[in-house]
């Protein structure tokens, strides 16, 4: 981790929903140097004003959403997504989160204090060919946006799309999917190598009416999934809420239970895990 604060100037900013109600926020920060991070890594950011004992706030950490040379390519940019957290306690308050309001409020041009990077880098993995599944839920599609921008639009070629990449993500509504605009450009510049899968909790539901998790879209997947699963050059990524987990491990269990496997001994794909924070 840096110890050293860095100055930072918002280039950019993509506010999703009124500033009066919980929505989704992406940003740029450029400052005088290069921002030296890695796919995976996280930023600190300190919100200005005083905590309710007269203290400065404490730093929030947040998933880095662009790749290492950053959405401008200069390596001086780092880009976040950010979800407005709003909520009502209960006494019936209305409680808004110190940091993610601070970042959604702020405007281009608007200084803000971070530091980082910090945690360990979650990156592609070295062969162009292999298969890879993106599992995110909310904020947790950050460094998935690292990851696709690095594929299709930077010029890298050793990280073209060559085989299978498909992208699984949760979200509670369509209005707060930070990147699904992007994500569909993506998927026009290969639409036979690039899935795209949205679950929806409160606008979809399964064929039993259940909502839609992410879990439950895989479900509808899950023999071309396992598939996947048992290619030797299959990676599967999973970042956001840690509860995520359960849901994906039951699946995963169930698929290699149905092939005479069990999950724990089958060491064919490699699976990476990924916390985000916000607050």
């Amino acid at each position: 981790m840096l110890e050293t604060w860095s100055l930072a100037i918002v280039i950019v900013s993509y506010a999703f929903l009124p500033l009066n109600q919980m929505g989704s926020f992406s940003f740029s920060l450029a400052e005088s140097g290069e921002v030296p991070y890695r796919e995976g890594q996280s930023i600190g950011v300190i919100p200005e004003g005083i905590d309710k004992n007269g203290k400065p706030h404490k730093l929030r950490l947040y998933s880095i959403a662009s790749s290492a040379i950053g959405d401008f390519g200069d390596s001086k940019t780092v880009s976040l997504c950010v979800k407005r957290l709003v909520y009502v306690n209960d006494q019936g308050e209305t409680v808004k989160g110190v940091c993610s309001n601070f970042l959604c409020d702020l405007k281009p041009g608007s200084e803000v204090t971070i530091t980082g990077p910090v945690g360990k880098e979650m990156l592609m993995p070295k062969d162009p060919n292999a298969t890879i599944i993106m599992l995110g839920t909310g904020t947790g599609i950050a460094p998935f946006r690292s990851f696709l921008w690095k594929m299709f639009f930077e010029k890298h070629e050793d990280y073209k799309v060559q085989t299978e990449c498909q992208l699984f993500s949760f979200f509670p509504s369509h209005s707060v999917n930070v990147s699904k605009q992007e994500f569909e450009k993506m998927k026009e510049k290969a639409p036979e190598n690039f899935r795209l899968d949205f679950a929806v909790s409160r606008e979809q539901t399964n064929e039993k009416g259940e909502k839609m998790y992410i879990q439950t879209r895989m479900a509808q997947y899950a023999e071309e999934l396992w598939e996947l699963l048992k290619k030797d050059n299959t990676f599967v990524y999973m970042c956001g809420l840690k509860g995520m987990e359960k849901g994906i491990d039951d699946i995963m269990v169930g698929l290699a239970a149905k092939d005479g496997k069990a999950l724990e001994k089958f060491r064919c794909c490699e699976i990476c895990l990924l916390v985000a924070c916000w607050c």
